[in-house]
């Protein structure tokens, strides 16, 4: 019975060491984790900062754009229902309601209605370009940053290698590994890091992009039906230009 009570202590006895060496091992692997931002030096500043202003860039567009977008073709058969019916001050007042890009440019074709249709396609024109202004905000800064964050991580990679060979002019020549780490953390750390970082917002840019680009041919070829409205046969819109 003794006997057996001893093999039991020491089988509890592996397990609390096992478990300790595994507890031990992960706190090593998230130490590990920050060792590695730490090593890659004062360049990682500026490539956080460069990720941070990506991820708020891209939520912010994306917010954007979601609340912009609309089906054009309900809207278009509504207004043009209320433009046929005489209702012009009820056309305006839903395009004011539903406050999106293209209602926005309706509006200000709309509000011209009675003028020449060359001043109604102007009014129309400008109020496209300011949407199109809203939509690309910020898509500048975007590309900035995926070209810029990838150089900013070459630039450690040169800072660090620099490092590296001062220590071994320093030293003489008289050098190992160990001695290297830092400056060669630091180049392959800030390297990788900008990498990332400049992938992640050139994979965004070009989504956010084509998301933009969709949104403004749907603007235009929506624009384009509204004044084919306006030039059809005076029986047939006449209610609408009173």
């Amino acid at each position: 019975m003794m006997e057996i009570i001893s093999q039991a202590n020491i089988v509890l006895a592996t397990l609390i060491q096992n478990n300790d060496a595994e507890e031990l091992v992960a706190g090593e692997e998230t130490l590990s984790l920050f060792e590695l931002l730490i090593q890659g030096g004062f360049i990682m500043i500026p490539i956080g900062i460069l990720s941070l202003v990506a991820i708020y860039v891209i939520a912010e567009r994306w917010q954007f754009l979601k609340n912009s977008s609309m089906e054009a073709d309900p809207f278009l058969a509504s207004v043009e229902n209320m433009l046929r019916a005489g209702e012009t001050k009820a056309a305006l007042s839903h395009c004011e309601q539903v406050n999106k890009p293209l209602g926005r440019i309706l509006k200000q074709g709309i509000s011209r209605l009675g003028r020449p249709i060359s001043d109604i396609e102007e009014a129309i024109k400008n109020a496209g370009k300011k949407e199109i202004f809203m939509l690309e905000k910020r898509m500048d800064w975007l590309a900035t940053i995926a070209g810029v964050a990838p150089l900013i991580g070459f630039l450690g990679t040169v800072t660090g290698m620099i490092q590296a060979f001062m220590q071994i002019q320093s030293l003489q020549g008289n050098v190992n590994p160990s001695v290297l780490a830092g400056g060669i953390w630091e180049a392959l750390i800030t390297t990788a890091a900008g990498l990332a970082v400049g992938i992640f917002a050139f994979f965004f840019y070009n989504y956010l992009l084509s998301k933009i680009n969709r949104m403004v041919f749907e603007l235009e070829m929506a624009t384009t039906e509204f004044i084919e409205l306006l030039q059809k046969p005076a029986s047939k819109k006449e209610s609408a230009l009173r």
